[in-house]
This record gives C-alpha cells, sequence and structure tokens, in this order.
C-alpha cells in the first residue's frame, strides 16, 4: 500500500505543478460553479491537502485506488479551501467599499442570515441563521454587506461563541453605530452524528454592544422584531 501511496503523491504533484487548474470546477463536481473564485490557489497547498487525505482514506481502511476514490483527496482539497475561503478575505474591507452618509438612526435589522460553518474540534459542520442589527450614527452599510460579513467569519473553523463576537465586533468598529446586536441559532453536527447524538438540539448565542446593552426598550425591541 505504501508504494501506491508515493505513485499517488507523484502523480498528483507532477499533474498539479504543470497545471494549477487541473483540478479546477469542471473537473471536480460538474454541478458545481463554487470553486471559481478559489483558483489561485497555490498548487502546493492542493498536494499538501490531497496527499492528507489520501492518507486519510487509507487510515479508515479505504483503498484510494478503487475507481470511485481517485479523485476524492483532490476534490476534498478544493472543497476545504472553498469552505475557510473566509481566511483570505478581509471583512473589515468589505465593509468600508460600502459605508454611506445618512441621517437614519433607527434600527437597521436583517434576519435570517443562513450560514454555514465547521467547528473547530471535529471540523464537522453547523449551520443555521444569524440574525444581525445596528442603530446607525451618521453612517450606514450596504445590506448586503451584514450577509456578507457573517459569511466571512463563518468560512473559518469556529466556534458559535467566537463567530456571535466577530460578526458583532467587526460592524462596530467599521461604523461606529449606536449599538450593535447580533442573535445566531445553529444546529452542531458534533452533536447530531457523534457524542451525545441529540439530533434536535440548537445552539443559541447573542452578542450585543453600546444601546443594546443599555437600554433595555432597545434590546426588547429587537427581541420583538426577531420572533414576528
Amino acid at each position: 500500500m505504501k508504494s501506491k501511496s508515493m505513485k499517488q503523491e507523484k502523480t498528483l504533484s507532477a499533474t498539479l505543478v504543470s497545471n494549477p487548474f487541473a483540478f479546477s470546477s469542471s473537473s471536480i463536481c460538474a454541478d458545481d460553479e463554487c470553486f471559481d473564485d478559489i483558483r489561485d490557489t497555490d498548487p502546493g497547498v492542493i498536494v499538501k491537502m490531497s496527499n492528507a487525505v489520501h492518507n486519510m482514506l487509507e487510515g479508515i481502511g479505504e483503498d484510494p485506488e478503487r475507481e470511485g476514490l481517485l479523485k476524492t483527496p483532490e476534490r476534498v482539497a478544493w472543497a476545504m479551501r472553498f469552505l475557510t475561503k473566509g481566511y483570505r478575505q478581509d471583512p473589515e474591507e468589505m465593509l468600508k467599499k460600502a459605508v454611506f452618509t445618512e441621517s437614519y438612526d433607527e434600527m437597521v435589522l436583517v434576519k435570517d442570515i443562513e450560514l454555514f460553518s465547521m467547528c473547530e474540534h471535529h471540523m464537522l459542520p453547523f449551520f443555521g441563521k444569524a440574525h444581525v442589527a445596528y442603530i446607525p450614527d451618521g453612517k450606514i452599510v450596504g445590506l448586503s454587506k451584514l450577509a456578507r460579513v457573517t459569511e466571512v467569519y463563518a468560512r473559518r473553523l469556529q466556534v458559535q461563541e467566537r463567530l456571535t463576537q466577530q460578526v458583532r465586533d467587526v460592524i462596530q468598529k467599521v461604523l461606529n453605530p449606536r449599538g450593535v446586536a447580533v442573535v445566531i441559532e445553529a444546529k452542531h453536527m458534533c452533536m447530531v452524528m457523534r457524542g451525545v447524538e441529540k439530533q434536535n438540539s440548537v445552539t443559541t448565542t447573542s452578542a450585543m454592544s453600546g444601546e443594546f446593552l443599555s437600554s433595555q426598550s432597545t434590546r426588547s425591541e429587537f427581541l420583538r422584531l426577531l420572533n414576528r
């Protein structure tokens, strides 16, 4: 099996060095265009990750040389690069590109932002919804950017508690609003597929700043809007 593994590594390395885009979206998953934005990935990274997956397949008792698994290491490597693309994105710069001067000073709330992430403890998915609100103080931001910064932080290895705080903090830093509130509700596969195996458990986390902390009426309005 060791000789097969070495052969696999040499073949993959040679292919990627000669053609870094050899395992682009068209060759990995024909029905998925999600890899277009990561084709600038260093081919050496893909080789390293693919070899690790190859070893993992052997570790679980599989034969990486059988037909159905021949391209699995590369597929997993590219998929992981996509699922963790948040490491290569700057949420502050993303917000700054869509900040506008505006006198509006009431709460802005974007509900039900779908998110997908992976827990850093088992590298299993967790997914759910984020609800993001802020109270402007002379500056507003394009609504889609609230979803985008959530996506950036979610596309990293995470714990839900930290993810919630990161979304709050970046909005507070860039906009300097009168307050920010973030609530995330998610289901964790590390609790569903393994461990305690509780199929219907949902974790809710919140992070607030400014008037959402100091004003009971503001916090109550936020929670009331969430439940509509």
